[in-house]
């Protein structure tokens, strides 16, 4: 009915629509769990941008605003807090693991 937090200012996406946003150059692959957490397993190429870190914020206040971002978590609640977070800050190519990595079927890093 109404909409009280305005549009939503990222997709949640499937693991296979994910996979197929990752083939492209400029998407950058953010895991925003615990180093902990990313040292025990995270998709390849993934940087690593803890949300509940200190500074999560002016990490992202540096981040290219031109760049489409693929942020993920364990199971898709903190991704989903940092794609919101993320927007508020200006960026608009912003898409959510569904599930997490909880629901990645690719490789994972070690």
């Amino acid at each position: 009915m109404f909409n009280l937090f305005g549009p939503k200012k990222y997709e949640n996406v499937s693991a296979q629509q994910f996979a197929e946003l990752m083939k492209d150059k400029n998407t950058v692959l953010i895991d925003v769990r615990s180093p902990g957490e990313f040292s025990s397993g995270h998709i390849p190429g993934a940087k690593n941008i803890n949300l509940m870190g200190a500074n999560f914020a002016q990490q992202i206040e540096k981040l290219d605003k031109d760049k489409t971002y693929l942020v993920y978590c364990l199971s898709g609640g903190r991704s989903s807090s940092a794609c919101g977070a993320m927007a508020s800050k200006g960026h608009t190519k912003l898409y959510n693991l569904k599930g997490g990595i909880s629901n990645w079927p690719g490789p994972v890093k070690k």
